[in-house]
């Protein structure tokens, strides 16, 4: 249905309808539902496999939690410099969706061994950091800057669907193959192939993309003497280091709700289909009202679902509470910090200043990731949820401090 949209309409002019999205976007909205479906097969069972299967603790599950987290940081810096140095992000996105691409086959030689899964994650999340940064640099240079947070709002939708249809299609797989897992890497590796396919013959890079150019390093960190853009860095890494990594949040949903272990992979589609159905009208609602204050709305619906996991409840309407919460957090900070900082940004180093504000954060969430493993390790998970709620209200007090 896209495809032919995206042949016939020149992706790099700016929508000409009042709440149209560019082809552009929709474009790498189709090649991130793909590859969005291919990684979830994947990561879905990941921490059933951990927890359950190998039986790794809390702080070794944090340690991986925050690879899987950080190990996109300093790349996302190499992928929106050489994005800006050669003034090409189509090809360096290339480049990251092929690594995350090839990373599929890895899995199944990976093993019961955590030091091969954790290089395996590793390899993946570093495709992942190098595209983020000219991806999302493509979305503002084709987009008009007052529609911004609607086109990031469409584009994580899309995102998310994928984030939703992959384990629904791995639970499927392994039910229809009794528990061949090799069969669920193998499909997630066409899958991951097809978007690649799908971004190089189908997406052509926007008009506003910036020429070949002698960008430095240097001049991407000297955007930070900027104090708006200096302040939503430090916010934004604040408030990722309060931000329990997924991992943990539905392992704390399974354990916290007393639900059966076999629950735990099924988790994630509530919060996908939350974040699915809501990110394009919280993106347009951001552009209306203001998008930080959408962001920091969007933490204090993750401070609720971190009180309630401190709570001694249990069942499936916590669960559900705190899944929804989840998603809508997703769907008012993922696309929409972006959309704030883009217009911070000038287009000659647009994908290096995006990639130093998602650098920051990525960073805070890793770390944040082993001190809430840490914690959980030493007190449980319920009181380690109580502590982040009260170190996340105040982080979000701080956070009204910017503009």
């Amino acid at each position: 249905m896209y495809l032919s949209t995206l042949r016939s309409t020149d992706p790099a002019r700016p929508a000409s309808r009042a709440g149209s999205v560019p082809a552009t976007v929709i474009g790498l909205g189709v090649v991130s539902l793909i590859t969005d479906m291919s990684a979830e097969m994947v990561t879905a069972v990941l921490p059933l496999y951990l927890v359950y299967g190998l039986g790794v603790g809390y702080l070794q599950l944090g340690a991986i939690d925050g690879l899987y987290t950080g190990a996109t940081a300093l790349l996302r810096l190499a992928g929106g410099y050489f994005s800006d140095r050669l003034g090409r992000p189509k090809a360096v996105a290339l480049v990251g969706y092929g690594l995350s691409a090839a990373t599929k086959l890895a899995f199944p030689a990976a093993g019961s061994s955590l030091g091969a899964i954790g290089l395996v994650i590793g390899a993946d999340r570093a495709g992942k950091g190098i595209r983020t940064a000219p991806r999302d640099a493509m979305i503002t240079l084709a987009t008009p800057a007052d529609g911004l947070g609607r086109a990031f709002g469409v584009h994580r939708a899309m995102d998310t669907a994928g984030a939703l249809l992959g384990p629904i299609a791995a639970f499927g797989l392994l039910t229809l193959l009794a528990g061949d897992y090799p069969a669920v890497f193998g499909v997630s590796f066409c899958l991951a192939v097809i978007a690649v396919i799908v971004l190089a013959v189908f997406v052509r890079a926007p008009a506003g993309t910036v020429e070949r150019s002698r960008v430095r390093l240097r001049a991407g960190f000297a955007l930070l003497r900027q104090p708006a853009l200096r302040r939503t860095c430090l916010a934004a890494a604040l408030l990722g280091m309060c931000t329990v990594g997924d991992m943990f949040l539905f392992v704390g949903v399974q354990q916290s709700a007393g639900l059966p272990p076999g629950a735990l992979p099924l988790l994630p589609l509530a919060t996908a289909l939350t974040f699915m159905a809501l990110a394009s009208p919280i993106g347009r609602l951001a552009d209306r009202v203001g998008r930080w204050k959408v962001f920091l709305g969007g933490h204090v619906v993750l401070l609720a679902a971190y009180v309630v996991l401190a709570a001694s409840a249990s069942g499936w309407p916590v669960a559900a509470v705190v899944l929804a919460a989840h998603g809508v957090f997703y769907a008012c900070t993922d696309g929409v910090l972006m959309a704030h900082a883009s217009p911070l940004v000038p287009e000659s180093l647009r994908a290096t200043g995006l990639a130093i504000v998602q650098t920051g954060q990525a960073l805070a969430r890793a770390a944040g990731a082993v001190l809430f493993g840490a914690l959980a390790a030493g007190v449980a998970l319920r009181p380690a949820f109580a502590v982040f709620a009260v170190v996340l209200l105040v982080s979000v007090l701080a956070g009204t401090r910017v503009k």
